[in-house]
């Protein structure tokens, strides 16, 4: 281990896995150490004997839930947009030829009390009993204006600059109610809060046209694909590709103490009494404690079921989402459902999860609302766990820390810190455009 790096990374969250792909393709020298003997870090996938062992300190669970190895239960499980950023990185590093993706049945959106299918299109804008007969021709009307729109061809801009106009002024335009607008930032452009109505139109419109490209692109009911067995295979499918271009793995490293020159820059990471010197280091919130703040907590709900979420066409993976003005909070709750289709549980059994942010001590009281909708429950977890951000000055200590994950149940925003983090640590942007039939569903 008494070598040099360019980069040592620490964690093998997916986040640490992707940069740690991305640096080895580049041609860096990568060490990548975990002071756990599994991969994933918070964002591991668990069997069911690890599940009660983590949540219920016991190693016995009851036998009516079938064996343990066919459960997969992602802690920080996420969808990923068809043609999202981080298909899109899956592709530039070619990790895809390690993984299977199955295309998820669908995208639901929690309105006045009841579950509904997202209209994307303006087809389907026209079918959906979320809006009344005059309100959807608004909205097929706006929804031909996001699919014609082309940044590039000022004549598909109707007279707007929509990178000054906001997103509440091109709605407004249209003449959509708040009932329609809710349903349009939150399930379409997948904002988190409200936040977006006050900025730049152009960030929604592209989120909206991505959703709906991923939506055309498996000809599915929802534009989200997931990985067969999970995404635990995503951090070990990294790993392998580190390994073809010279990178090393190293699990179960204790301590793993970054280590800093007189000028507090980081020089080396010491484990078990030798250091590994290096140039950077990039790692998790856990491995530099004293250079993160806390910034929430997530609040979830790990449920097993026997039964698919009820209103959601018998969906096997579903997502939905339950926007915030429709709870009085101040961010969305996320229901994430997958089941034996994807292989992450035997068959007959789903497994779902409902996060937020937490706004509140109570996790149980707080998650109500979705654990309500999903019917009876086989057994169920409740966790919080805080989230950090980095307060660090890269440029002075040459560490390069990672956001914790968010409650969204899709990936768009854990991607984009992955691509921020890899523009500072090389100065570079990761080129994103790729032939994304690289990365096909699998075949049923």
């Amino acid at each position: 281990m008494d070598e040099e790096y360019d980069v040592i990374v620490l964690g093998t969250g997916l986040k640490e896995c992707i940069l740690s792909g991305l640096l080895s393709v580049d041609g860096l020298k990568v060490l990548h150490m975990d002071r756990n003997d599994y991969y994933g870090g918070e964002s591991t996938s668990l069997n069911l004997i690890q599940l009660w062992k983590k949540f219920k300190n016991s190693d016995k669970p009851p036998a009516h839930l079938g064996s343990s190895r066919d459960y997969n239960v992602d802690m920080v499980p996420k969808f990923m947009m068809a043609n999202g950023t981080l298909v899109r990185v899956l592709i530039h590093t070619d990790v895809t030829k390690y993984l299977y993706f199955k295309a998820v049945d669908g995208g639901y959106v929690y309105n006045k009390g009841k579950v509904h299918k997202v209209p994307a299109t303006d087809m389907e804008a026209l079918k959906s009993p979320l809006m009344g007969m005059f309100e959807k021709r608004r909205a097929r009307k706006f929804f031909i204006y996001v699919q014609d729109y082309n940044e590039n061809d000022p004549k598909t801009h109707e007279g707007m600059d929509l990178t000054r106009v906001t997103t509440k002024e091109l709605i407004a335009k249209y003449g959509l109610d708040d009932n329609t607008i809710d349903f349009i930032g939150h399930a379409l452009a997948l904002h988190r809060d409200d936040r977006y109505l006050h900025e730049p139109a152009i960030d929604t419109v592209k989120r909206m046209k991505l959703y709906a490209e991923s939506l055309a692109r498996f000809q599915g009911g929802s534009p989200y694909i997931y990985p067969l067995y999970g995404l635990g295979e995503l951090p070990q499918a990294f790993a392998r590709l580190s390994a073809v271009y010279g990178g090393t793995y190293m699990l179960n490293k204790p301590e793993c103490k970054v280590e800093f020159d007189e000028e507090g820059k980081v020089c080396g990471v010491t484990s078990e009494g030798e250091t590994a010197r290096c140039k950077k280091v990039v790692c998790d919130p856990s491995y530099l404690p004293g250079k993160v703040r806390k910034i929430g907590r997530v609040a979830r709900a790990i449920c097993i079921m026997s039964h698919p979420i009820p209103s959601t066409n018998d969906s096997h993976s579903v997502q939905v989402i339950l926007p915030q003005k429709q709870l009085g909070r101040k961010s969305d709750m996320y229901l994430f459902c997958c089941s034996y289709s994807h292989n992450v549980a035997p068959k007959g059994k789903f497994i779902a999860f409902v996060s937020a942010e937490a706004e509140t001590d109570n996790p149980e009281l707080e998650l109500k609302p979705g654990v309500d909708l999903l019917g009876p429950i086989d057994e169920i977890f409740y966790d919080t766990y805080d989230r950090y951000e980095p307060v660090n000055e890269p440029s002075l200590d040459n560490c390069f820390i990672s956001t914790s994950y968010d409650a969204t149940t899709h990936f768009e925003s854990t991607v984009m810190d992955v691509l921020n983090m890899y523009t500072l640590i090389t100065g570079k942007v990761v080129d994103l455009s790729v032939d994304l039939s690289a990365a096909s569903a699998a075949e049923e």
